[in-house]
């Protein structure tokens, strides 16, 4: 009898929702939306209500959410020098990111490197205002204006940045304030209509929708960049191509899902903190990073003294629980977290991520605290023979 395997890796991406699924189906066969035809209309309605059912997620208008083949397109999209509001030009000559960004961000865009500032953060995790404020201060004008994208929550701590106050200080020196919002949608309430936020990220993958689509909402489509992809008028010309509508579909679905889930995300965090207290009771001296700071209600991210993450993140994966270890936004690849290193911490063995929706029960979460003890109870068991081996090697 095959084991039933324990997916706690949402932050990486979030399971396809069932609802997703029979959206994109049902799509498939949808003609070209921008084609004049019934058949065309009838995919146009469909990217339409998708559309909608995006902005509602975000309290946005539909007619500013643009559709992007993802988050990366969508950070590279805004982060440029040359935008227009409307037939005239403006220019942004500096963009500001954090130290903890997504490295979509960190790679600046279509910035010059030399004109990309990297922030630090503080060693909760969140960005310091007072490094933020000097850098706008110190801002040259003459050059252009301040452009400034910071991420709202983490992907691997799980810490939210204060949107309001760093929105505050970004309007004061007049710039432009992009937030990506990738983690935090569906697990914070976000709302555009409050001003705080220029534009923001979205990625359909990370609230339950197919991997492969994005999109960009922003308070109005009056101040937009040049074009990233140049070609047809497809998306009121701010993004060529043909429409992907069955990937769209499928984000309008996630996104109709992800709003109703806010409603149940107390439960998920009360699963989060059992999380933490097993993790505790396994290794009395495990750090929680970002635990003084605002944090996701679903996400975890710590590392055990003396184990290394990618260690215990194999051994949980034979016991059939899936999580992360270090940073997997590089093909898979895991290493030193960037992440950490900017919170101050030297990379000794890395961290683990153990991140959760609402499919998450408390059964999954018994386990994965059971599977913890027994690799810990193995480590301890395992100690005295490797000491033992070691002795032996030296008298050789």
């Amino acid at each position: 009898m095959t084991r039933r395997r324990i997916y706690l890796d949402y932050n990486a991406t979030a399971p396809l929702l069932p609802a997703a699924r029979q959206a994109m189906v049902d799509a498939l066969d949808a003609a070209n939306p921008s084609s004049v035809h019934a058949e065309g209309r009838a995919a146009r309605h469909i990217v339409d209500q998708a559309r909608r059912d995006v902005a509602v997620l975000v309290n946005a208008k539909p007619e500013h959410v643009i559709f992007t083949s993802g988050a990366t397109e969508a950070a590279n999209m805004l982060l440029a020098p040359n935008w227009q509001m409307g037939r005239s030009p403006v220019r942004y000559s500096r963009a500001y990111v954090s130290a903890a960004d997504h490295p979509c961000v960190l790679a600046g865009g279509r910035f010059p490197p030399e004109a990309v500032e990297v922030l630090p953060v503080r060693p909760d995790g969140v960005i310091d205002l007072d490094a933020l404020s000097r850098a706008l201060a110190a801002h040259d004008a003459s050059q252009g204006l301040p452009l400034v994208m910071i991420h709202s929550a983490n992907n691997e701590t799980g810490v939210l940045q204060p949107m309001r106050e760093i929105a505050a200080i970004v309007r004061a020196a007049g710039g432009l304030m992009i937030f990506d919002a990738v983690q935090a949608a569906g697990r914070v309430l976000l709302d555009m209509s409050a001003g705080y936020a220029d534009f923001l990220i979205l990625s359909a993958h990370k609230i339950g929708g197919p991997k492969g689509v994005g999109a960009v909402v922003g308070q109005s489509d009056l101040l937009m960049p040049l074009p990233l992809i140049k070609g047809g008028g497809q998306e009121r010309s701010h993004r060529a191509g043909t429409e992907n509508v069955a990937g769209i579909a499928g984000f309008g679905a996630a996104a109709r899902e992800a709003l109703t889930g806010l409603a149940e995300i107390d439960a998920v965090q009360v699963r989060r903190e059992r999380i933490e207290r097993m993790i505790r009771e396994a290794v009395p001296q495990a750090v929680i990073h970002g635990e003084g700071a605002g944090r996701l209600p679903n996400t975890v991210f710590f590392s055990m003294p003396g184990i290394k993450a990618e260690t215990a993140q194999i051994a949980l994966d034979l016991a059939g629980i899936a999580v992360s270890a270090g940073s997997a936004c590089s093909s898979g690849k895991v290493g030193p977290s960037h992440v950490l290193k900017a919170m101050g911490y030297a990379d000794a063995g890395g961290a683990l991520r153990v991140s959760i929706g609402r499919d998450t029960t408390d059964e999954d979460v018994e386990a994965f605290g059971t599977a913890l003890q027994k690799f810990i109870a193995g480590r301890r068991r395992a100690a005295p023979r490797e000491r033992s081996w070691t002795r032996l090697r030296k008298l050789e």
